[in-house]
């Protein structure tokens, strides 16, 4: 998607075998539209590159014109300070992660006989823990939509609140069906990432803004819908999927910190998402209940949010829980 003013940029022809990889995530691994789009989008810029610098296509590259990409994607990165080198470690590491996924399935429908990433090392990434809230400020986010009144206030106090006691993800949040939530409002069934399925429980405030949600819904239908937005627990008349986009959500969230007076740089779906379960271990809840919460497939992903908690509860859970005692690394 273009940003807003700006012209879509067009889009290039890739070969035929970049539709065939990503049609083998979504089928085989169960890849969701936003993984395919990222995969698409690194395979392209690579692809791009190769025709510009060396008039060849992505299926013939070699391992040294990979790392001379990798190497000239690092440097054209313009950022300022000291977050400059964390994000071209960033991309450069999930760029050549893109790479040796497509590679591999080139061997492996013997299309290719040699990966030419096999010998490329990922460069070292610094851990980073994750940006999060307090308690008292996700609170005054909250409290400050609820003061503007109308259907757009009630929907986002809805969206927070059920942000912040589900922790989902920021697609699977807008992207909830209608049928996600049951007739008393207590659950919602989430379909998160590789297809997996869980139930996630609502606080008894959320339940209380989905129900006070639901009686303004309509008004975010167009009147000539034919049934692409009715079906999505958040509609929107202007978005091309019938539901409130990422983006949007994004967008209301950076200016609801303004109103509130909270650096807009720290409020965004996914600090909330942080802000879930680092507040919830804070309060003693169980590692691996968080995990389901948020979807995580492996416990390591989560256990990086005891080191957000003070050292008492990060001393609990580790002494108390027995994942902990696997050795496994974060």
């Amino acid at each position: 998607m273009a940003r807003p003013g700006r012209p879509a940029m067009p889009k290039p022809d890739l070969h035929p075998l970049v539709d065939s990889f990503l049609d083998m995530l979504t089928a085989e691994r169960g890849a969701a539209m936003n993984t395919r789009q990222a995969y698409w989008r690194d395979l392209a810029d690579f692809s791009i590159y190769l025709r510009d610098k060396f008039k060849i296509e992505l299926v013939d590259s070699s391992t040294d014109q990979i790392k001379t990409y990798l190497l000239d994607l690092g440097n054209k990165i313009h950022v300022k300070g000291k977050k400059r080198n964390q994000i071209a470690t960033r991309t450069v590491a999930r760029r050549l992660s893109a790479l040796r996924q497509f590679y591999r399935y080139l061997v492996s429908e013997n299309i290719r006989k040699d990966d030419p990433t096999t010998t490329i090392d990922s460069p070292k990434q610094t851990r980073t823990l994750p940006k999060t809230l307090s308690e008292s400020e996700v609170s005054i986010l909250i409290k400050t939509a609820g003061q503007g009144g109308g259907g757009d206030s009630v929907r986002l106090v809805c969206l927070l609140e059920m942000l912040y006691a589900t922790g989902l993800r920021v697609s699977e949040l807008v992207g909830l069906p209608m049928s996600a939530i049951g007739e008393d409002t207590q659950f919602l069934m989430v379909a998160g990432k590789g297809g997996r399925e869980r139930m996630v429980p609502l606080s008894e405030p959320a339940q209380k803004a989905v129900k006070t949600y639901l009686d303004v819904r309509q008004q975010f239908i167009g009147p000539d819908d034919t049934g692409n937005q009715a079906q999505w627990l958040f509609p929107s008349r202007t978005s091309e999927s019938g539901h409130l986009t990422r983006q949007r959500f994004a967008q209301l969230l950076k200016d609801l910190a303004d109103r509130a007076e909270i650096d807009a740089d720290r409020v965004s779906p996914h600090i909330l998402r942080h802000a879930f379960a680092t507040h919830l271990l804070s309060n003693g809840a169980d590692l691996r209940s968080v995990q389901k919460m948020l979807g995580h497939a492996d416990i390591a992903t989560t256990q990086i949010y005891t080191h957000l908690v003070g050292d008492k509860v990060k001393k609990t859970v580790q002494e108390k829980h027995p994942l902990s005692k696997t050795g496994t690394d974060v």
